[in-house]
């Protein structure tokens, strides 16, 4: 597997510098944040984090995120200009060297949490979702803004979003993901990039927003959709396996398999009796998951894609953006190495 560290370039507070020194560490996973979706990317930024990365000893090969416009997911306005403007942003990520493109396909919010700084017993604050906080909330009534939703949306945006998805539900979302993927996947064969998208976060319906890249009938149908090796997965451990009907370890084993998980996003969460999730340290017993399991279910299947320690805690005092501070990431790196040199000699 190849080891990577998500970085948000020159504005993060946390150094290449410092990433290096994290044992095993090989890719930075990064992007072009200062353009907005459906604009194409400067060559010079990508110049600039590539050169940036090699002058640390790292590697810019993987991409989160190019941004889907809300019009492609929707199926409105210039769609074809964007999908060639997206398809443009693929070429130009190849050109320096990018194999990986991580993506969603998520209306309106990438992820939902009610909380970002829940604190446990032990002093360490974690990104959670609890269900009794949503209670009453009612975006298309209420001023919400709720952490993981875009901050550039006013009140009237999104009310108007969101009527926009419910209008076309869950098949017109896939049927606009098919016409993604037809444009796009051929553009990333050619360029030896993998496209791997995002589960949605969390795996279900949230105001009634149609959502699927949930489960394994919507990740075997997803596939389908264009059968190529460059059509793939990011597996993000915490995203599915925050439901409780999910058996991440399975899944994992059988795409693994099928060679259709490109990136793997390892973390783990504690799944509440109704429903609710607080993101955990890594360690297996800290939360539901069986991280040994899930990382020998890699192994087993030939596994070389790459991998990043997905969400911390923010601890030892450490401040900044939630969930991707240094210090619990880093622990969580040293963590997946242990598990994977494990895994890897016992297979021997």
């Amino acid at each position: 597997m190849k080891l990577s560290f998500r970085w948000y370039g020159e504005s993060d507070p946390i150094s290449l510098e410092y990433i290096r020194q994290i044992p095993g560490m090989r890719s930075i996973v990064t992007a072009v944040y200062d353009v907005k979706p459906g604009e194409v990317w400067p060559e010079e930024s990508l110049a600039g984090l590539k050169k940036d990365c090699e002058y640390n000893g790292l590697v810019f090969d993987v991409v989160e995120s190019i941004p889907v416009h809300e019009d492609i997911k929707l199926g409105r306005g210039d769609v074809d200009h964007l999908l060639e403007v997206y398809c443009e942003n693929i070429r130009r990520c190849a050109k320096y060297g990018v194999k990986c493109v991580t993506y969603n396909f998520m209306p309106v919010f990438d992820w939902t949490r009610t909380q970002l700084d829940k604190k446990a017993p032990d002093g360490s604050t974690s990104l959670v979702m609890y269900w009794e906080q949503m209670k009453g909330l009612d975006p298309l009534k209420d001023d919400i803004h709720l952490p993981g939703w875009d901050s550039s949306y006013t009140q009237d945006e999104v009310r108007e979003l969101i009527s926009a998805y419910g209008e076309i539900g869950e098949e017109g979302l896939w049927a606009n993901l098919e016409r993604f993927l037809k444009k796009v996947i051929p553009v990333a064969e050619e360029c030896g990039v993998k496209m791997a998208i995002h589960p949605d976060d969390p795996p279900y319906p949230i105001f009634g927003l149609p959502r699927i890249i949930t489960c394994e009938a919507n990740l075997d149908r997803f596939l389908k959709l264009v059968d190529s090796p460059a059509n793939c997965l990011c597996l993000c451990t915490g995203s599915l396996g925050c439901a409780k009907s999910t058996d991440v370890v399975a899944m994992v084993r059988k795409y693994s398999a099928m060679g259709r998980i490109a990136f793997m996003h390892i973390r783990n969460v504690k799944i509440m009796e109704d429903g609710s999730f607080e993101e955990r340290a890594h360690l297996s017993s800290c939360g539901s998951l069986d991280m040994y399991q899930i990382v020998n279910a890699l192994v087993e299947t030939g596994f070389d894609g790459y991998v990043r320690p997905d969400h911390g805690r923010m601890i030892w005092g450490e401040t900044g953006k939630p969930g991707y501070g240094l210090y619990d990431r880093a622990l969580g790196a040293a963590y997946i190495n242990g598990l994977f040199e494990a895994c890897e000699k016992a297979k021997k």
